[in-house]
């Protein structure tokens, strides 16, 4: 009787997570409808509850995710995103290859503090602009841009979504992921530039059609509000420099991040309701979701028997383990979104801990798997599917078989220069 409840859950898992992949349903409906059935299946059953479907809800997660959306949700319509990227097409001088790195490098930046996929959805239309005025293909810009985001945000703790998770779930502060993560991400983010400089050569010495056309904007007309953009400025270098200091004043990063959004409310006094608006609340419901259903897969007994299984590998020497869960984890989320793989592996990971195993390194080969297997494919990560659709309303739309071309190997060599790396650096870990 005991094996029904993990087949079933496990059924409805594994169904919810291809028609996500498909997109043949809204990702969040999908979720919720699933997660839905599984604490009516769990309450029928008697494996389940509502009050143990929200313990399993990662609120600090949920909390981290919602002040940072605030903070961007109310500095967008400043202008700011596209200040930064008309001022990089200006200092290019209308050469690709420069406006291309500069692009990469402010593209990277922000997805190091600002999650991935609101980095590219505010920089993407405006690369697109932007290569239109000066008459170039835009599709190097967006997928190396939706590339290095997913690259530069396993950097930092808020940058990448399974760094978010991950963190909450082990514990690690913003300064760990800066000293042991950021070092290995930087080899990984200049190595996976000169790859895509190499792969797109040919697009990138094409000569610009009007250049005088870009020098003659100016980036000062696009901020709308410079000192509404100063204040969430000020707020979010605070933001940052708390999330520094976190972990030694014993506050979470959740807490950071929902007192700065509160101070910029106050600060700015925004029209509240146009800044509901643009906070992405699929996404947080999404998560919640993806929580509620992996709660349900622990309290059904199908990650015990994951662990099972897993144990029989402790014998191999834990670098192998590590660096092979790197692998795993990145084919993973190649082929499907690394948020979900992310979620269902963390409580794998702790059961694995409390076996007796050192997991400490597991949590690092979790956060590099899943931020570089990502780049792998079109659907690879929330980013990458963004990008490619906003690449549908240019001249040179991003499919699948070119994705695969240009970002498997950016993935495939990311993710063995972060093997090699880890290698080296296990013992400190």
């Amino acid at each position: 009787m005991s094996l029904i409840p993990a087949v079933l859950s496990s059924v409805i898992f594994l169904v919810s997570l291809f028609l996500i992949l498909s997109e043949r349903m809204n990702r969040s409906i999908t979720a919720i409808a699933a997660s839905a059935l599984i604490v009516v299946l769990g309450r029928i059953l008697g494996f389940y509850s509502e009050q143990s479907a929200l313990e399993a809800i990662d609120f600090n997660t949920l909390g981290l995710l919602l002040g940072m959306m605030i903070l961007v949700a109310m500095l967008e319509p400043t202008g700011f995103f596209e200040y930064l990227a008309v001022l990089a097409a200006r200092s290019s001088g209308g050469r690709p290859v420069r406006l291309f790195i500069l692009l990469c490098i402010i593209t990277t930046v922000l997805s190091m503090f600002l999650d991935n996929v609101t980095t590219v959805v505010l920089i993407a239309p405006v690369t697109i602009l932007i290569s239109e005025i000066i008459g170039v293909s835009a599709l190097p810009f967006l997928m190396a841009e939706a590339l290095l985001a997913n690259t530069g945000g396993v950097a930092t703790l808020v940058g990448d979504p399974p760094n978010v998770l991950i963190g909450s779930a082990a514990g690690l502060s913003f300064n760990d992921f800066l000293i042991y993560s950021m070092p290995i991400v930087l080899v990984c983010w200049f190595s996976a530039l000169m790859v895509l400089l190499f792969l797109f050569r040919r697009e990138l010495s094409k000569r610009p059609r009007s250049v005088k056309a870009i020098m003659r904007l100016n980036p000062a007309e696009t901020l709308n509000h410079p000192n509404t953009a100063r204040r969430i400025l000020i707020v979010l270098g605070g933001a940052v420099l708390f999330f520094f200091l976190h972990h030694a004043l014993h506050i979470s990063p959740s807490l950071v991040a929902l007192s700065a959004a509160a101070v910029a409310l106050v600060w700015v006094q925004p029209n509240l309701q146009e800044v509901l608006k643009r906070i992405e609340w699929s996404v947080l419901i999404f998560f919640g979701s993806l929580f509620v259903m992996v709660g349900g897969l622990e309290h059904a007994g199908v990650m015990q028997a994951v662990i099972g299984s897993l144990d029989r590998l402790t014998h191999l020497p834990p670098l192998a383990f590590g660096v092979g869960l790197i692998w795993v984890v990145a084919a993973l989320s190649a082929v499907v979104d690394n948020v979900p793989i992310t979620i269902a592996l963390i409580p794998v990971i702790k059961g694995l801990g409390e076996s007796g195993m050192d997991v400490t390194p597991l949590w690092w080969a979790l956060a590099f798997g899943a931020g570089f297997g990502g780049s792998g494919t079109i659907i690879g990560s929330t980013a990458n599917i963004i990008v490619a659709t906003l690449s549908e309303k240019t001249r040179h739309p991003i499919t699948s078989t070119l994705w695969n071309r240009r970002g498997l190997p950016v993935m495939v060599l990311t993710c063995a220069i972060a093997s090699v790396l880890y290698a080296i650096i296990y013992d400190w870990f």
